[in-house]
């Protein structure tokens, strides 16, 4: 290609380049000018908008702060209206607590006033009585004492009359409508049930082979013997009885172990503090077995059920307690089978009965380490093992420590007493005999108009010889019933007491 071809193609694109870059400027420029014009624009349109929304906003808020401004005004203004009506009702009530108070003032003078008159007026009847008692006893000749004491002495002497005549008819009523029924069901209970009884004391008395075992028994300086008191808890005496030791303790328990282990030492032979130990408690583990069981064969014997293995063991204590004699749990199976069958002669629960009647007295196994009656021992213990209300109170009633509630507590009372009292279930040592023979004679002595009383029949009977000067059958019939009351509420005694009152009437003459 030739040069100046060349030459002027790059001229021509050099000036093509040149006028486009101008041309480029010039556009750009335009555009640039139309950019800062639209922002000015847009930042004028913004500007008025946010003046705008700042006067929108500050018109909601000076409404929101007008609103605000009347509901408290309202509030305070009501709250006012509150005060002043609690106050006008303060002032109310101190007005009337005013007139209140002006109205008892008023009264209080008035009943002084009234007090006053009255104490005037009462001076003056009492003035008027001493002259009409005065003028009384003038006329009469006697003292308003000597008046008062005959008048009582009359008034007394009808009421004696008449309650004695009372008494005897109510008692003959009753004795009438119950004694068939009570014997019938009293004789029925009694032959269908007998119960071995035998006697035992609060000592028990070990036989020996010879005098020469005391000395190994007491053991070298007491050794042996301090072992076997503290392990057993029981008093081993040690005397001039030939051939024989005694085992002294209010506890039955501890006494039979201490017998049974005592019996194997002497058989053994081999007497010392640790051979003592080991024996002793062999033996209360046996009397512990003896004890579940005569519980367990009581339940059997008896048809109870569901009972408290603890108050099963209580029931086995049973067998080794005494009273008068008597045997606790033979006594406690017989008065079982009596309230059975007087339950079901009266038609109530023969297992409540049965029940009640061998827990009548299971605070007698007990009553060594409580203090108390034993009624409420076995009470208290029946509650303990949640036995049934009815045979709580039956416990408890027996012997009327509490008030009786129901049949049962009735029914094991008269069995309790049909046991106790039929010949030969208990016995008693003299000197209590004795005690309680002068026992009954002071008692009837106590009383007015009593010449003489003489306990017989081995006291079941107190007969009572009064004045010859009171003749009214109702004073005399008054006289055995206040007795035979006094005798129950001062004296314990099995089965019951006859109280006979009569008149003596002598008649001396001397033939010569």
């Amino acid at each position: 290609m030739h040069l100046p071809m060349i030459l002027a193609i790059a001229g021509g694109i050099a000036v093509g380049v040149l006028a486009g870059f101008l041309l480029s400027r010039q556009i750009g420029a335009r555009h640039l000018d139309g950019a800062k014009a639209q922002a000015e624009k847009i930042l004028r349109e913004g500007v008025q908008e946010a003046e705008q929304v700042k006067r929108e906003k500050l018109g909601e808020a000076r409404d929101e702060i007008y609103k605000l401004r009347q509901d408290a005004e309202r509030d305070i203004k009501e709250r006012r209206s509150e005060l002043q009506r609690t106050e006008r009702r303060i002032e109310q009530k101190e007005e009337n607590y005013d007139k209140k108070l002006e109205k008892i003032s008023i009264r209080e003078e008035d009943l002084k006033n009234r007090q006053a008159s009255l104490d005037e007026k009462l001076h003056e009847v009492e003035e008027i009585r001493k002259e009409e008692v005065s003028k009384l006893e003038e006329v009469a000749n006697m003292s308003m004492e000597e008046a008062r004491d005959l008048l009582l002495k009359e008034i007394e002497e009808d009421a004696q009359h008449v309650i004695g005549l009372r008494l005897k008819e109510i008692e003959e009523k009753a004795k009438r409508e119950a004694e068939r029924k009570s014997r019938e069901i009293i004789v029925t209970a009694v032959q269908r049930c007998a119960v071995e009884h035998t006697s035992d004391v609060a000592v028990s008395t070990v036989p020996l082979p010879s005098d020469e075992m005391k000395g190994r028994i007491i053991g070298r300086e007491g050794r042996n013997i301090r072992a076997f008191e503290s392990l057993t808890g029981v008093d081993l005496i040690v005397d001039d009885t030939p051939e024989a030791v005694t085992l002294s303790s209010f506890d039955p328990v501890r006494r039979e172990v201490a017998r049974l282990s005592l019996e194997r030492l002497i058989l053994d032979g081999r007497i010392h503090p640790a051979r003592i130990e080991e024996l002793i408690e062999k033996a209360t583990r046996e009397v512990e077995e003896q004890i579940l069981e005569a519980g367990e064969e009581a339940l059997l014997e008896t048809g109870v059920k569901h009972m408290s293995n603890d108050l099963v063991k209580t029931i086995g204590q049973l067998k080794l307690r005494y009273s008068y004699g008597q045997n606790a749990l033979k006594h406690s199976l017989e008065v079982s089978h009596l309230s059975g069958i007087m339950a079901a002669e009266l038609g109530v629960d023969e297992e409540i009965a049965r029940r009640a009647g061998l827990l009548h007295d299971i605070g007698k196994a007990v009553d060594h380490k409580i203090e108390g009656p034993h009624a409420l021992i076995g009470a208290d213990l029946a509650k303990r093992f949640n036995e049934s209300p009815v045979v709580i109170n039956a416990i408890a009633s027996h012997h009327e420590d509490v008030e009786q509630k129901s049949i049962y507590d009735i029914i094991v009372a008269a069995a309790d007493a049909i046991s106790a009292s039929r010949p030969g279930a208990r016995r008693e040592s003299l000197d209590a005999y004795v005690r309680r023979l002068e026992k009954l004679e002071e008692l009837a002595n106590s009383f007015n108009g009593v010449n003489k009383a003489f306990a017989i029949q081995a006291g079941r009977e107190v007969r009572v010889v009064v004045a010859s000067n009171i003749t009214d059958q109702g004073v005399i019939h008054k006289l055995a019933w206040d007795i035979a009351r006094k005798i129950e509420g001062e004296m314990k005694y099995p089965g019951q007491i006859k109280v006979t009152v009569t008149k003596e009437i002598r008649s001396v003459e001397y033939a010569k």
